[in-house]
């Protein structure tokens, strides 16, 4: 009962850090979510009241199934890594949708740079007046 109650925590404290904003709270919740996946597989292999799951001590159908535990290692291993490359992800993103969506004109100017304009592409000579335009522009900004 107690390890329903723990797994019961755990997602739900999960799932409302990943509806949360932030990137460190989703990082967070998607922790805290595998966390209670891994207890929860843990619970399915009922391994209180069974023996180890070696042959040379205890009889086959008295033995815990090894297949739960082996499943957890591998989750444990898989979280860790994805949580530290989502870690990594969120100290050398820039920024949170929460500041450039309060200010389109910054938004406009950041998402401007991602655009090409493929065959229209041309090359400007730096003394005409195309170039001395895209000078001023530049430096309105």
């Amino acid at each position: 009962m107690i390890i329903a109650a723990i797994i019961a925590i755990l997602v739900g404290g999960g799932v409302y850090m990943v509806l949360q904003r932030g990137m460190l709270r989703i990082i967070i919740g998607i922790n805290l979510l595998s966390h209670g996946i891994n207890l929860l597989l843990l619970a399915t292999g009922v391994g209180a009241w069974r023996g180890d799951p070696l042959v040379h001590r205890t009889g086959l159908e008295e033995a815990a199934d090894p297949l739960p535990q082996a499943f957890v290692l591998t989750a444990i291993v898989i979280s860790m890594a994805s949580v530290a490359v989502m870690l990594a992800l969120a100290a050398v993103g820039r920024d949170d949708d929460t500041s450039a969506a309060e200010i389109p004109e910054r938004a406009a100017r950041l998402f401007r740079s991602l655009g090409t304009l493929g065959q229209q592409a041309q090359h400007i000579q730096p003394d005409s007046k195309r170039a001395k335009r895209r000078s001023e522009r530049e430096e309105v900004r």
